[in-house]
């Protein structure tokens, strides 16, 4: 193991996941979506407390595990998840519903996440995660920019995509749209930014 994968490693380990978010990791693998890591979760949770959220929308709901992170760090938040696969959806809301979070505060939205982000109000969220289909991350991180407000946070989940991002020679579609989305970024006035390495990588844009 090199000294890089002992410390991302040592990360996930020092991180007490809650029982529920444990539950919800093992279901989400026994359904073979990829959840963030503990080391992300932990790291939505204190984002979140530390904007003090309110609104936050999630664009791929999974199986609950990353929207239990953040509604962690912002217990009087309501979320709205977006997802195109019912039975994500359905072991989301059993989460959720163990973990104690009554549906006051969950609008689980099951669809395509392009049809369902254009018709959501512009500048009325505090933060936006995008954990969906990698290969639209450019085109949701635009939406997730349009939905928050200034000062907000949109938060990339698996920004470095298993290493790939960082290896110019790996040249196929979801490589390249994380990459692509860094190189736009990076240049970009309209938004502060930082990536952590921390498990598959988390992108986080303040908008400015």
């Amino acid at each position: 193991m090199s000294e890089k994968e002992a410390n991302w490693k040592y990360a996930d380990d020092y991180v007490a996941e809650p029982e529920a978010i444990a539950r919800a990791r093992e279901h989400s693998l026994e359904l073979g979506v990829e959840p963030v890591s503990p080391a992300v979760g932990s790291q939505l949770a204190v984002l979140a407390a530390a904007l003090k959220a309110r609104s936050i929308v999630e664009i791929g709901t999974g199986t609950g595990v990353s929207g239990l992170w953040l509604l962690t760090g912002a217990p009087t938040a309501t979320l709205t998840s977006i997802d195109s696969e019912p039975d994500h959806q359905s072991a989301a809301r059993l989460a959720f519903a163990e973990a104690g979070i009554g549906l006051s505060r969950l609008r689980l939205i099951s669809g395509r996440a392009q049809d369902v982000l254009p018709r959501m109000n512009e500048e009325s969220y505090d933060l936006v995660l995008v954990d969906a289909d990698p290969k639209h991350v450019i085109e949701f991180v635009e939406h997730g920019l349009r939905l928050v407000r200034r000062g907000g946070l949109v938060l990339v989940a698996h920004a470095l995509w298993h290493g790939d991002v960082a290896n110019p020679v790996r040249r196929d579609q979801v490589s390249t749209a994380f990459r692509t989305l860094l190189e736009e970024i990076g240049g970009s006035n309209a938004v502060l930014s930082t990536l952590s390495p921390a498990g598959d990588g988390l992108l986080q844009l303040v908008r400015l």
